[in-house]
């Protein structure tokens, strides 16, 4: 193995960070300012992701149905179901005798099988943009599990396994990933490729934000990451495509030189951004002081920029 090479541990690690991030981004918009990321761990060989759930803990999960395999689970508190329920706007028991620990009605699990459903949904794309391939997913189940061996009986179990912690209005939760080994393979393959694509060849060791060396896997802990650090390091290709058009192609075989197409975007409307393939924002082409084109951007992942930016890019 090469000394740039991905390991495994790294692939994963970058797996569960980019798919961390999606699904915080969506909690986000459910309780904003109330969610926590925590870290992302990859657990040794053999051991099950299941150990320590709490009793009564709703799990969402899906499985990917095309493109890869391997599944995510997404298990909170009662409580932290409750209360993500309640944000999405269904009312919780009456306060009364026993409705602390009231089981979660059927409007609740309804709701939370909604936030489920776009928070995994968003983490399988998350997934795509890495690999660099549509990945389609099974739609989400959500259960309630008393007993963690029956969690690995619904779930079965898998080569490689990461936990991400959340905490989401102050209760704990966590990102459970079973991943196969062939997955890992395609995984550290496309990170590779990628970095190979815009590496330099006088690259020199990678620092910190303070200026410190990073060890030989980039990472401080031996087993957890933070989700910045993680990401930090993968290399997608960006462009921005300003329109459309369908002809036949006997049409399309007949245009000289000099022919107009027209496309199917006004010339003062936004241009789509893509990275790795799909598409993550939009925005207006502008002309940057070196005479090269760029982007500046209004909408990233479906939500406007706290502030607007220029990037140059790649157009088509």
């Amino acid at each position: 193995m090469s000394q740039n090479e991905v390991t495994p541990r790294e692939a994963l690690m970058r797996l569960g960070a980019s798919t961390a991030e999606a699904i915080a981004q969506v909690l986000e918009m459910f309780v904003p300012g109330q969610v926590q990321r925590g870290e992302v761990t990859v657990l040794p060989d053999g051991a099950t992701p299941f150990t320590n759930l709490p009793f009564g803990a709703v799990a969402a999960s899906v499985s990917y149905v095309d493109g890869v395999t391997g599944a995510n689970v997404f298990v909170m508190t009662p409580t932290g179901a409750r209360a993500l329920a309640a944000a999405m706007g269904v009312p919780p028991p009456e306060p009364g005798i026993g409705t602390d620990n009231a089981e979660l009605s059927e409007l609740e699990l309804s709701a939370i099988g909604e936030a489920a459903n776009q928070m995994l949904a968003a983490a399988a794309g998350a997934t795509s943009v890495v690999l660099g391939q549509e990945v389609e997913i099974s739609p989400p189940e959500t259960r309630i599990i008393d007993d963690p061996d029956l969690a690995v009986e619904i779930y079965g179990k898998a080569p490689h396994s990461t936990s991400t912690t959340f905490v989401i209005s102050g209760e704990a939760c966590r990102l459970i990933q079973l991943v196969p080994s062939a997955f890992v393979v395609r995984m550290a393959r496309a990170i590779d490729e990628l970095s190979m694509e815009q590496a330099s060849p006088a690259e020199g060791a990678r620092t910190g934000s303070a200026g410190e060396t990073a060890d030989q896997d980039g990472y401080a802990e031996p087993g957890s990451v933070s989700l910045r650090d993680a990401l930090s390091d993968i290399n997608l290709r960006v462009w921005a495509e300003l329109g459309r058009t369908r002809m036949p192609l006997g049409q399309a075989l007949e245009l000289p030189l000099g022919a107009v197409v027209d496309l199917d975007r006004a010339s003062d409307a936004a241009v789509d951004l893509f990275v790795n393939g799909l598409r993550f924002g939009e925005g207006h082409l502008l002309v940057t002081d070196d005479g090269e084109w760029a982007i500046r951007l209004q909408t990233v992942a479906g939500t406007a920029p706290a502030r607007t930016a220029a990037v140059a890019l790649e157009t088509k």
